[in-house]
């Protein structure tokens, strides 16, 4: 009889790593290299030392931004070029392994957060960014009061305020 896979490995043997699934991995955090290198061929990518460190990048900085992520890159790897990383951020958000998030304002961002219908809180005066589950039910969002013909899959989200550190004493 074949070994179970436990909820970690069937996400990742269907290509995506989610914040559902992070709690599956060793001590909750960071999934570890053996099931990063699942969740990308599991998409049908290529395993490059590039995607790799990229994806592990995205999941110990949420919401980095290219310039972020390039700089933990390069000194991991030494040198990448900036195309390079955009292009794998590319690749990594079409095979759903990360999200892409552009609050207004502010560069595009990425995150290991994907597959759920969350949102975000940003910050007006440092532009940090928060993840904010929905209020209430599972989608509310989605149930929009006119869909204008649509069929609606996701719905975003963005709260502005600011944080405790940039908020007055």
């Amino acid at each position: 009889m074949p070994p179970k896979l436990d909820e970690f490995q069937i996400s990742c043997h269907r290509g995506r790593v989610t914040e559902a699934t992070r709690s599956a991995s060793p001590g909750g955090g960071t999934p570890d290299e053996e099931q990063l290198v699942t969740a990308l061929r599991g998409a049908g990518l290529r395993l490059t030392a590039p995607r790799l460190t990229i994806l592990t990048e995205v999941w110990s900085h949420p919401h980095a931004d290219v310039d972020t992520i390039a700089a933990a890159a390069r000194a991991k790897l030494g040198s990448v070029s900036t195309q390079a990383v955009y292009d794998v951020l590319r690749a990594l958000s079409e095979a759903g392994l990360i999200r892409r998030i552009e609050p207004a304002g502010s560069p595009a961002r990425f995150e290991a957060r994907v597959g759920d219908n969350h949102h975000h809180i940003v910050c007006r005066v440092c532009g940090a960014i928060a993840d904010v589950d929905c209020a209430v039910g599972a989608r509310p969002c989605l149930e929009a009061s006119d869909t204008h013909g649509f069929v609606i899959d996701e719905a975003e989200v963005t709260y502005w305020g600011i944080c405790p550190d940039c908020a007055p004493a």
